[in-house]
């Protein structure tokens, strides 16, 4: 989800129970997203250290308490404060105590079931896992969403009636919420229309997100993860479109045990690692040239970081 929506959701949620700490809690909503400038940079270091990046350490339940609780210990210290406060002209104090602490790491926790419900997954239970775990309901942003989430907030920031504040609150909410109901029922029947139209050896099907909530990307598999069917299904014109297949690992020249053997190895190499926690189906494509493999990782709905990433092993290590 996009900024404004972390910061938008805790703080209504919390207007709308009476809360006078509701800037504590929006102030959580958006600490996890500071990633982009507090730790993602450490992850440019070393392909070893990936988690380090959007979406990666901070996105956790624990991390996530451990960041929301230093954002705002930092916003609430009076020289910051009142920097902010000077360049939007209002009022953000806050303070920093155990009943802001906990209020700011609810808004954490939003933070975290909003960007569950995206596309591409967080790693909720690390350090103890690094898997990632996504509904795959929302695209990561929803354009039409984060459009409302500008207009709300613009409300709230002039000096206009309360009630249009709260209409404005109440809005957002109920079209949030209607989008999820929406894209939940039409990704059930994406899945549902396209189990029938099964075949083969294809008996594993899931679906992503576009920003069309009526457009789904589907991708069957088989058992053994060799075998993959990609299209685009129109829920509201009950359509398949852009129909692909693709074989994994896909190997030219060479045997497919020194393939396999390869493949092996570069799979253990930091920067494969790193691709295919970014990806959604990480496939291979296997070429064999003058006693080395060039083994190529490409994501066939493309990350959103790399699209592929190519590395090299020599034979004779394989």
């Amino acid at each position: 989800m996009d900024l404004i929506t972390h910061f938008l959701v805790p703080y209504i949620i919390l207007a709308a129970i009476g809360s006078k700490n509701k800037l504590a809690g929006a102030f959580g909503g958006i600490s996890l997203d500071f990633d982009t400038i507090s730790v993602a940079f450490i992850g440019l270091l070393s392909p070893q250290l990936f988690i380090f990046t959007h979406r990666g350490i901070t996105h956790s339940f624990i991390f996530a308490l451990v960041t929301s609780t230093i954002f705002l210990y930092i916003l609430s210290r009076k020289q910051v404060n009142e920097f902010i406060s000077n360049i939007i002209k209002r009022d953000i104090s806050v303070e920093f105590t155990k009943t802001t602490i906990g209020i700011a790491y609810f808004g954490a926790l939003t933070h975290l079931f909003l960007d569950f419900l995206t596309t591409k997954g967080i790693p909720l239970l690390y350090p103890f896992s690094i898997t990632k775990y996504a509904a795959e309901i929302y695209p990561s942003v929803d354009i039409i969403i984060t459009i409302v989430a500008v207009v709300v907030l613009l409300v709230l920031y002039l000096r206009v009636n309360q009630n249009y504040k709260k209409a404005a609150m109440a809005a957002f909410m109920i079209i949030l919420v209607s989008f999820g109901c929406i894209m939940s029922y039409e990704k059930s029947n994406a899945l549902n229309s396209e189990k029938i139209t099964l075949t083969g050896s294809y008996n594993q099907i899931s679906a992503y997100p576009t920003q069309d909530m009526f457009t789904w990307n589907i991708v069957e598999s088989n058992a053994q993860n060799s075998s993959y069917r990609v299209s685009e299904y129109n829920t509201w014109q009950n359509q398949e479109s852009n129909i692909r297949t693709y074989k994994n690992p896909l190997i030219e020249n060479g045997s497919y045990n020194s393939a396999q053997n390869a493949i092996k190895i570069a799979n253990t190499l930091p920067v494969v690692e790193k691709f295919k926690w970014n990806s959604y189906y990480a496939l291979v494509d296997a070429k064999y040239n003058s006693n080395k493999w060039d083994i190529t990782y490409y994501d066939i709905l493309n990350s959103w970081t790399e699209n592929k990433v190519t590395v090299t092993v020599f034979e004779n290590r394989s």
